[in-house]
């Protein structure tokens, strides 16, 4: 008598957006928005730093879901001793390869930046760029970032919600249909089963921080000098786009 064997996967949502990334890595500079090209974009993104985490001051810096490498390589140019960390390993390696072609002395990991493989109260700084958002359970991400901090260091959280659709998003949709095929269908299955599928709104983000024992939250939506600094690259309307979203940055503290 045969008997049917049913085996089960162990592969999860973040398998998933590993993999997603992973596979949008060699085109993911040429899209605007996710290169920070030289002049005035890397100028306002080095006046964000700036605003929320002062001067460098050779402070160690993790850049978590690092991508190719762009916030990582524009915080060691800013004096910072960087690390950066990954899920996709294809990222990495064209980030290693930047820092390689730069003489930049930038460390990068793979891994989950919600379960960080550093010891606790290591690094001075964190920061993260459209990270938030993807996050499955950002309460348990928020409590490791806490404890890989240092005490009084400081995490800068720039993200956006990038589900709600305002009146021009929707009026554009109208007029141009949004993009479809395998990698769209992927993104939306992914984005489905997150945390914030709804929208990760900057309140919602802050009191997630909050309840992970951070202070000195400060919530900061003026990010016009980089919106208009990409502009040129990006085209009228997704330039218009980027400017109706709800883009922020949130900085926090962790107590001395």
């Amino acid at each position: 008598m045969s008997e049917t064997v049913h085996f089960q996967s162990n592969r999860g949502i973040r398998d998933d957006i590993r993999d997603y990334w992973s596979d949008r890595a060699t085109g993911f500079d040429l899209d605007p928005g996710h290169k920070i090209s030289d002049g005035a974009e890397a100028r306002a993104w080095t006046d964000l730093l700036e605003r929320h985490l002062g001067a460098a001051r050779d402070r160690t810096l993790l850049d978590l879901a690092s991508g190719t490498g762009e916030i990582a390589m524009l915080c060691h140019r800013a004096g910072y001793r960087v690390t950066g960390l990954d899920w996709s390993e294809p990222m990495l390696a064209l980030a290693r390869a930047k820092a390689l072609g730069a003489g930049a002395a930038v460390e990068f990991l793979q891994a989950d930046a919600e379960r960080i493989p550093l010891r606790s109260d290591t690094c001075d700084v964190i920061i993260t760029r459209h990270l938030v958002w993807t996050l499955v359970d950002p309460a348990a991400a928020f409590a490791e970032w806490f404890r890989v901090l240092k005490p009084g260091g400081q995490v800068l959280i720039v993200d956006g919600d990038f589900v709600t659709k305002g009146w021009l998003a929707r009026v554009m949709a109208r007029l141009s249909p949004p993009k479809t095929g395998e990698m769209a269908a992927r993104h939306a299955e992914i984005l489905s089963q997150v945390h914030f599928s709804g929208g990760a709104r900057a309140k919602d983000v802050a009191t997630l921080l909050e309840l992970a024992g951070f202070t000195d939250i400060t919530i900061d939506t003026d990010l016009r000098a980089i919106h208009r600094s990409q502009a040129r690259l990006m085209g009228l309307r997704k330039s218009l786009l980027r400017r109706s979203e709800h883009r922020y940055s949130i900085s926090a503290r962790k107590p001395a």
